[in-house]
C-alpha cells in the first residue's frame, strides 16, 4: 500500500469535480388511504418533490405499487363485475319492495273478498227470510167459533161501589172456539186479549184466554167462560121485579168481540210471521134457554 501525503491527497480532491452528498435511503411503510392519495399526487411522505424521490428504486417500486393500488381504488379491473354486483343490489331492495307491495295487495284482496262474502251473506240471508215470511203468511190460520151457552141470568136491585141503587146483573156463559193451524212447516203461539160482552156500549161480561201453541197442521178446541158479577145497569136492562117468570120471558140482545193474534217462529226469532183476526158474534141471551147452546157458526164476523 502507498501513503500518500496531505499534499497528493489535497491535489486530487481539487482536481477531481465535486460530488453531491449521498441522499439516505427511507423505508416506507404501507401508505394508508389517504397517503396513497396524496403519494399519486407525487408528493413524497417528507414532502419532498416526487423527481428526488424516483432516484431510490426502492422508492420508485413503492411509488409504482401505491400508484397501481390507488389507481385500483379509483377505478376496478373489471368494471363488468361492479357493475353486475351493484345491479344485484338494486335488483334485491326492488323484489323487497315489489314483495311488500304484492303482500299489501294481497291483504286487501283478502278484506276486499271477506266484505263480499259478508254483503253476500247478508243479501242471500234477507231474501231467503222473506220468501219464508211471504210463504208462510199464505197459511192463515182457521178460527172459528163455535157456540155459546148461557149457564146463569139474574138482575136483581143491588147497589154500586158509589152507594147508587141500580139493578145488578150477574151472568155465566161459556164460549167454544176451534182453533187450527194450517202452516205445514211451522207451528204458532196464539194470545188473545179478553172475550167481552156488550149491551150496547155496555160491558156486562168478559173472560181471558190463556196462551197456547199449536204445531204444524194441528188443531185445538177451547171451552173460555165468559162472565160478569153483580155488573150495575142504570136502567140500560129492565127487568119488572126481576121475578124469576119475567127473566124466562127477557131477552138480551149482545154482541161477543175479541182479537186473536198468532205468531209463527219459522226461522227462530230472525222470520216471525204474525196473524191477527177480529172477531164479532152477534149474540141473544133468552131466560127460557139458559143451559142449551147457541150456534154461532153461520152469524160470526171475521176480520183480518
Amino acid at each position: 500500500m502507498h501513503v500518500k501525503s496531505d499534499s497528493e491527497v489535497t491535489s486530487i480532491d481539487a482536481s477531481s469535480p465535486p460530488r453531491s452528498p449521498r441522499r439516505p435511503l427511507y423505508y416506507v411503510q404501507s401508505p394508508s388511504h389517504h397517503d396513497v392519495e396524496k403519494m399519486s399526487y407525487g408528493s413524497s411522505p417528507m414532502g419532498s418533490p416526487s423527481h428526488h424521490y424516483h432516484c431510490s428504486p426502492i422508492h420508485h417500486s413503492r411509488e409504482s405499487s401505491t400508484s397501481r393500488f390507488s389507481a385500483s381504488l379509483k377505478q376496478p379491473r373489471n368494471p363488468t363485475g361492479w357493475k353486475k354486483l351493484h345491479q344485484g343490489v338494486i335488483d334485491n331492495i326492488e323484489d323487497e319492495e315489489d314483495v311488500k307491495e304484492s303482500g299489501g295487495n294481497n291483504g286487501n284482496a283478502i278484506r276486499f273478498y271477506i266484505v263480499c262474502f259478508v254483503l253476500s251473506f247478508i243479501v242471500l240471508f234477507s231474501v231467503f227470510s222473506l220468501i219464508l215470511w211471504g210463504a208462510s203468511k199464505a197459511y192463515k190460520p182457521d178460527i172459528l167459533v163455535q157456540s155459546i151457552v148461557f149457564d146463569k141470568f139474574n138482575i136483581q136491585a143491588g147497589i154500586d161501589n158509589t152507594g147508587v141503587p141500580t139493578d145488578m146483573l150477574s151472568v155465566t156463559s161459556t164460549v167454544r172456539i176451534y182453533y187450527k193451524n194450517t202452516g205445514t212447516f211451522f207451528g204458532v203461539h196464539v194470545t188473545s186479549n179478553p172475550l167481552e160482552l156488550y149491551y150496547y156500549q155496555l160491558r156486562v161480561a168478559s173472560g181471558h184466554m190463556d196462551k197456547f201453541y199449536v204445531s204444524r197442521k194441528g188443531d185445538r178446541r177451547l171451552a173460555i167462560m165468559v162472565r160478569g158479577n153483580q155488573v150495575p145497569l142504570y136502567g140500560g136492562i129492565s127487568v119488572p121485579g126481576g121475578a124469576k117468570e119475567h127473566l124466562e120471558k127477557a131477552q138480551v140482545p149482545l154482541n161477543l168481540t175479541f182479537r186473536v193474534q198468532s205468531r209463527a217462529y219459522v226461522l227462530g226469532k230472525l222470520v216471525k210471521p204474525k196473524f191477527y183476526r177480529n172477531i164479532r158474534c152477534p149474540v141473544l141471551l133468552r131466560g127460557d134457554r139458559l143451559g142449551k147452546h147457541q150456534n154461532l157458526i153461520k152469524s160470526c164476523l171475521y176480520e183480518d
